[in-house]
């Protein structure tokens, strides 16, 4: 059995609070890629992870593993139903603490996953109390198509009229640790996100994300400065939107087609071969992420 983890990409980030048990409020709206890690499991005589790909020499294959707490929290969850052990496997494409939900796809790619592999059928609402217990990002990525979240994460509103974009994913490979981008958050009441109101395409969202922010690129540009020089070489070969996603350091451009796209990227990693560049698609809805 297999199971996709998308790339998460927060096109637009508020920060509206933070709760007295420290968890930031946020709203964001979110889109995922086609480009994504992928997930196996397979029955075994007891249980395992391994990880090959890209960048699977900066991830951890210990019990600090989200697919390891995931599977772990799954069996104390359902018990007898989920004991047949497993052996999963992860190719991991997706840059690690890259502010496009790494970690977290995989988490929910795990739950995914798990249910089919152990034949268990919770309800929505009990998986996503099991993913929020892994991660704010785990119930956003565990819906998989475009959305807007609120709260800490856990509050999801599909969003149906978004079309699908063509992007740019450029990462300067440094890691930036989400907490500390938090941290230096000067201001943590800022306005939410304006009405959702795009009905003619790319070129629509583009003029509504000029009303919208990140607001954790500007502490995240400060802790690290090459996200500029990032920003700088996506918006200065075409896109019509530059911005950092999610805690960083990754940054997105939108393009008119994917073919731009895919020319932008191989002139910026021409310049840059030290840069995780990836052009891709957003996916537009959920799409089957299973090929048993």
């Amino acid at each position: 059995m297999q199971c996709r983890a998308p790339a998460k990409v927060n096109l637009a980030l508020h920060v509206t609070g933070r709760r007295a048990d420290g968890y930031h409020l946020l709203e964001s709206l979110v889109v995922f890629t086609e480009f994504c890690d992928l997930l196996e499991a397979d029955a075994a005589e007891q249980d395992s992870l391994s990880i090959t790909g890209p960048q699977a020499a900066r991830v951890p294959i210990s019990g600090e593993n989200l697919v390891v707490k995931a599977r772990d929290l799954m069996r104390e969850r359902f018990g007898a139903a989920a004991g047949k052990p497993v052996a999963l496997h992860l190719d991991k494409q997706l840059p690690v603490a890259a502010g496009i939900g790494g970690g977290s796809a995989n988490a929910a790619a795990a739950l995914d996953l798990l249910c089919r592999f152990w034949e268990i059928d919770p309800d929505r609402q009990e998986l996503n109390e099991i993913a929020l217990a892994l991660g704010a990002d785990v119930p956003m990525c565990l819906a998989g198509q475009p959305l807007v979240a609120r709260g800490i994460g856990e509050i999801l509103e599909p969003v149906q009229a978004l079309p699908r974009l063509a992007m740019l994913l450029v990462n300067p490979n440094l890691p930036l640790p989400t907490p500390q981008v938090f941290s230096a958050l000067a201001r943590r009441d800022n306005a939410p996100l304006p009405e959702l109101v795009f009905r003619d395409g790319p070129g629509d969202l583009a003029a509504w994300l000029e009303a919208t922010r990140n607001d954790l690129e500007r502490p995240a540009r400060e802790l690290l400065p090459q996200i500029n020089t990032v920003l700088d070489a996506i918006d200065g070969h075409g896109a019509s939107v530059a911005r950092m996603s999610g805690s960083g350091a990754t940054c997105f451009g939108l393009f008119d087609h994917i073919e731009a796209a895919r020319e932008a990227g191989e002139a910026i990693a021409a310049v840059h071969p030290e840069w995780f560049v990836r052009a891709t698609a957003t996916l537009a809805e959920k799409e089957a992420m299973a090929d048993a």
